[in-house]
């Protein structure tokens, strides 16, 4: 036991002691953290909007006045023609272009179907699929107002049915996209920190020739492995605590379930990682193979974890494969517990397969680890 606090006390002195890793834990993640949470959205704002009014009435006018008041759009101009507006989507000037046409208010006073052209911008098929819902909503909303006044102009006593939907959103009342994605930025940075720092430690002894030296003396493998890994699991528990106080003070995001339950979790995990770097640093010579095979699985991983994309929107065989993928187990606890509220057996499932994963990669990091005497 000496001789394993001794390998910890060394490392830790180690680690401070490189002024080129001190920022990589301690100033990159807080960062990353703050900057990522920010730009990761799938929220579209301030869209560029251009309209063709062809019919030029207090009707079609109305309609422009709900896009301007919306907090989504920006309404830059009105187009003369089609061919001008086309000319200012192909130089990126407009993103949404709509086309109201000739005697689209007369049609709506003899209760005709008035079809609106809708012109977006699609480069961007995922922003593009947003802009379309803004258009549609606004377009929807204005065709009930005006249904409602031209009743009451032709027909006093005949007013149109309406029924109204009241939504509950639950685990995120505001609809606000950090509170989604806070958590998976957490997930990402203790996995990337944890990642490389411990593939990189081992991999940089070997460098320096250290790493023969300790091969040669009495101390055991096991030993020598835990000496090396502890430090950088009490960084990633560090990070996680550093994380999640910058989500509750500058995000505001919810925490409803249980702290312990979730140091519980990313305890069982960084033994994952930890095995992971291990693993990689057994097979390369310099920290820049090791640095290059952890960025390699790392955005794998990242990409079919449910970060980002929903797992139930990718292919069959992509959905499979995420089943041995440790990190979306990861940002699975973590969005339940700290936006649901789970308790243990709820997370029971994660749980289990991640002290699998850490069972199997470890030994796999432990038998290929090749000491000589």
């Amino acid at each position: 036991m000496k001789t394993i606090l001794y390998i910890i006390q060394k490392e830790f002195k180690q680690i401070f002691r490189n002024k080129g890793m001190l920022p990589i834990i301690f100033v990159l993640p807080l960062v990353q953290l703050i900057i990522l949470s920010n730009a990761a959205t799938f929220e579209v704002q301030h869209i560029k909007f251009g309209y063709i009014d062809n019919d030029r009435t207090s009707t079609s006018r109305a309609l422009i006045e709900r896009f301007n008041a919306s907090t989504y759009f920006d309404v830059l101009t009105h187009f003369s023609s089609e061919n001008i507006a086309s000319s200012e989507m192909l130089k990126g000037n407009v993103d949404v272009v709509l086309e109201i046409p000739t005697h689209f208010e007369r049609d709506l006073q003899k209760e005709k179907h008035s079809a609106l052209g809708v012109t977006i911008n699609a480069i961007d098929g995922a922003a593009a699929g947003v802009e379309n819902v803004y258009v549609t909503q606004i377009i929807q909303r204005f065709n009930q107002e005006i249904k409602v006044d031209l009743s009451q102009v032709f027909n006093q006593q005949v007013r149109p049915i309406s029924i109204e939907t009241i939504p509950l959103f639950w685990y995120n009342e505001t609809l606000n996209y950090k509170t989604f994605m806070v958590p998976g930025i957490l997930v990402l940075l203790v996995t990337m920190i944890t990642l490389f720092l411990s593939g990189m430690n081992i991999v940089r002894e070997k460098e320096i020739g250290t790493l023969e030296q300790i091969n040669v003396t009495p101390i055991k493998k096991s030993q020598f492995i835990i000496g090396k890994l502890f430090p950088f699991w009490v960084i990633g528990m560090g990070l996680l605590t550093v994380g999640l106080t910058i989500a509750k003070l500058i995000f505001n995001v919810p925490m409803l379930g249980s702290l312990p339950l979730m140091y519980l979790y990313t305890s069982v995990y960084i033994l994952v990682i930890l095995g992971i770097g291990l693993f990689i640093s057994n097979f390369t010579d310099t920290q820049q193979q090791a640095m290059f095979i952890a960025w390699f699985f790392t955005v794998i991983f990242i990409l079919m974890s449910g970060l980002f994309t929903p797992i139930e929107s990718m292919p069959k065989w992509a959905q499979i494969v995420t089943e041995f993928n440790p990190i979306k187990y990861f940002v699975e606890v973590m969005r339940m517990v700290m936006l649901k509220g789970s308790g243990f057996t709820d997370i029971l499932p994660q749980l289990s397969k991640t002290i699998l994963y850490a069972f199997i990669m470890n030994g796999l990091a432990v038998w290929s680890y090749k000491k000589t005497n």
